[in-house]
């Protein structure tokens, strides 16, 4: 049985969103012309605290819901970086793991003229140094949350922790990440709530081509147990699909033009967690998690400072998004 919003996860304790995963620097560099592959491409290059987690976790903050996050981070200057960041952005980072002489996550991408990204690297390896002895003594932090939010780029085995020890009582949402972290999902997914992959990483979880169909690609990882797939789809919009058979779809305009699409998907996922805290439906929750992630592609940092709960359902109305609603038999 998942918590109830109202009390949160244990007596006497106020709801809170956990998230468990990456807090990095993000650095971000933007070509003034189309890309040109193994050359110097002018453009502008940029800093700020990003992570999927950390990300999704700024969202949700943003939303107006109460979080808390634990990482792993270094002993060096990026940690105290990432630290300050996360408690201007209302995120609680106090019951992370500090790793004595490693350097904190970096994450490194490249985007065209348009913004789209055209490469990405990853040094998430102090991430690996999280363990299950280190989450059973934040037993409590954990019991106590209304959901818990990881991405991909954990340890097999916390990720398996998590979902074995909470999952049945406490929804669980997870993001792929990228298809290479992904593989880290190919098998069970019992005990996770939602998984949030995009077209290339639904691929690679459910092992077809998107050309057998959403509904038959997203139904193969729901009959591996997790209990509803979202899929986002970039300009063509979002789908999804639960053990009920409900299948939704959105569609909207596409932007003018995109100032960073590094968290886009993040911001999706913040609209999932908030949807979940306030028992919207299955439209309302793919156009609301829309919306927020539309507010995240129009703003040049990966975290746009404006969003908020109004702004996500007025950006769902200015993009003239549409949600259709089938059921198939699962």
């Amino acid at each position: 049985m998942c918590v109830d919003w109202k009390t949160g996860g244990l007596p006497g304790t106020e709801r809170y969103i956990l998230g468990i995963g990456a807090a990095n620097i993000d650095m971000m560099g933007r070509s003034a012309l189309p890309l040109v592959m193994e050359d110097s491409n002018p453009g502008t290059i940029g800093t700020s605290v990003g992570g999927v987690t950390h990300n999704v976790c700024a969202n949700a903050a943003r939303l107006g819901l109460k979080v808390k996050l634990i990482t792993a981070l270094g002993s060096d200057l990026h940690a105290g970086e990432i630290r300050r960041d996360c408690l201007e952005m209302g995120i609680d980072p106090s019951h992370s793991m500090v790793v004595p002489g490693h350097g904190s996550s970096v994450y490194l991408s490249l985007h065209n003229d348009m913004g789209e990204m055209a490469l990405a690297v990853s040094d998430m390896r102090v991430l690996q140094h999280l363990t299950v002895d280190f989450l059973e003594e934040k037993r409590p932090v954990l019991q106590g949350a209304g959901a818990i939010m990881m991405d991909s780029g954990l340890p097999e085995s916390i990720l398996t922790y998590v979902t074995k020890t909470y999952g049945e009582r406490i929804p669980v949402f997870v993001d792929p990440v990228s298809c290479t972290y992904a593989r880290k999902l190919s098998g069970d997914l019992t005990g996770y709530h939602t998984i949030k992959p995009n077209r290339f990483e639904l691929e690679e979880l459910s092992g077809m081509s998107l050309s057998a169909g959403l509904e038959t690609a997203c139904g193969a990882l729901l009959e591996r147990g997790v209990a509803r797939a979202v899929v986002s789809l970039g300009r063509e919009g979002c789908f999804s699909l639960d053990r009920s058979g409900a299948a939704v779809r959105v569609r909207g305009e596409p932007l003018d033009s995109i100032a960073n699409a590094t968290g886009a998907g993040d911001a999706f996922m913040g609209g999932l967690l908030y949807a979940l805290v306030h028992d919207l439906d299955p439209e309302e929750t793919l156009l609301f998690a829309s919306g927020v992630a539309r507010l995240a592609l129009q703003h040049p940092h990966t975290i746009n400072p404006n969003v908020s709960a109004q702004a996500a359902w007025d950006e769902a109305e200015k993009g003239r998004l549409r949600a259709e609603r089938v059921y198939v038999s699962i």
